[in-house]
């Protein structure tokens, strides 16, 4: 399924690259042998999607015959058309019954933070993303040259109190040679991969299960058929906060799905950082083809400092809701995107990722500390930090 995400954002890229405006919705099919490429694509520049198929494939690491599934045996079938008109006048700017650009379909999108870690982001998803990343920091340097590129990984994180306290157990998954045995993979993971990562969080307790079916040499497409957008929880949150549905991959920034869904993060993490509150989840409503949200709502689960209804004015005020406003405010028409289609898409420290910065923090604290000057507005007691 990874593999379809980074194909269907290798595409969009392509496209971004020379044709900034270009609209992108492709999902991707792989099994045995073969790789479906299907959707609508508006550009003004050539893409030759054979060639983005199989240099990605091989950039993930299927290059050997061996693996029974490679970037130059396997078939590429190009099933991509144009975007639908009525679609494109929604969201075009002085067409359709809206003259701003409107969102490119009706939808319910969510960004959430927690200050329980540094990324802001849930202990659980940012322990399993480092994981399969220094698995394949691993596989890639040839320590472990018997580790294939199918991996998964999953943490079970133990809270007291709503504050994480230690790892309870460790599940990872990971593609090997026939030449290995298990006792010999589950030793290098517990020492070069769990160990490295989760020193600080796990103890004598912590449960470990590695490859626990016995054995992992069938993974990639000969063993699971993968199609875009079926990993949206491993792609946000890992489980905490909500999820509207829609996937990311393959979508340019017309899209609602993937550009309101940043922007949720956005508002989401400035207001933890700027100590609104410790948690909070943001939901945005869209219709198609209408650029006003139907709906903005806040919750922050009781950990906020200041009432719940002023943080959700606040949102207005400060940040960009609208398509064409958040397109501009965090330059998503670059092509940034396939290395969002791997380890996640939110909680990482990359430039590119300016739906990660925290440029609103200064001005939401200034704001909230009216309430605190000002006793009537402020429904909680609980000051903020720093103040």
């Amino acid at each position: 399924d990874k593999m379809c995400d980074q194909i269907s954002d290798a595409i969009l890229d392509a496209a971004l690259k020379d044709d900034p405006d270009s609209r992108v919705a492709i999902e991707t099919l792989t099994k045995t042998g073969f790789v479906v490429v299907a959707g609508e694509l508006t550009t003004k520049t050539y893409i030759d999607v054979q060639k983005v198929v199989r240099d990605t494939i091989r950039e993930i690491g299927y290059d050997d015959p061996e693996y029974g599934f490679d970037c130059d045996g396997c078939g590429v079938l190009n099933a991509i058309s144009e975007q639908s008109p009525d679609i494109s006048q929604g969201v075009t700017v002085g067409k359709g019954l809206h003259k701003e650009q409107g969102a490119g379909d009706q939808g319910i999108m969510f960004g959430f933070a927690t200050n329980e870690t540094p990324e802001i982001m849930p202990l659980p998803i940012v322990l399993a993303h480092k994981l399969t990343k220094k698995l394949e920091v691993i596989r890639k340097s040839g320590k472990l040259k018997y580790l294939r590129p199918d991996t998964k990984s999953q943490v079970t994180v133990e809270y007291y109190d709503g504050i994480p306290k230690r790892v309870d157990t460790v599940v990872i998954a990971t593609q090997h040679s026939p030449k290995v045995s298990h006792k010999r993979i589950e030793k290098d993971i517990l020492k070069y991969v769990i160990k490295p990562v989760c020193n600080k969080w796990i103890d004598k307790k912590t449960k470990y299960h590695i490859n626990a079916t016995g054995a992992f040499i069938f993974g990639g497409p000969v063993a699971d058929a993968g199609v875009t957008g079926r990993k949206i929880i491993v792609d946000t949150y890992g489980g905490h906060g909500s999820h509207g549905g829609g996937a990311f991959s393959g979508k340019d920034p017309s899209k609602v799905d993937r550009s309101a869904s940043y922007a949720a993060r956005y508002i989401a993490k400035n207001i933890v950082a700027a100590g609104l509150a410790d948690k909070c989840e943001v939901q945005l409503a869209y219709a198609i083809g209408v650029a006003k949200p139907v709906s903005i709502l806040t919750h922050t689960f009781g950990t906020n400092r200041i009432p719940e209804e002023e943080i959700s004015k606040l949102v207005v005020k400060h940040f960009p809701l609208k398509p064409a406003d958040i397109i501009s405010h965090l330059k998503l028409k670059r092509p940034i995107y396939r290395k969002t289609a791997a380890y996640g898409h939110f909680g990482r420290n990359d430039p590119d990722f300016t739906w990660e910065k925290l440029d609103k923090v200064e001005v939401l604290k200034k704001e909230a500390k009216k309430h605190f000057e000002n006793p009537e507005l402020n429904g909680s007691k609980v000051p903020l930090d720093g103040y």
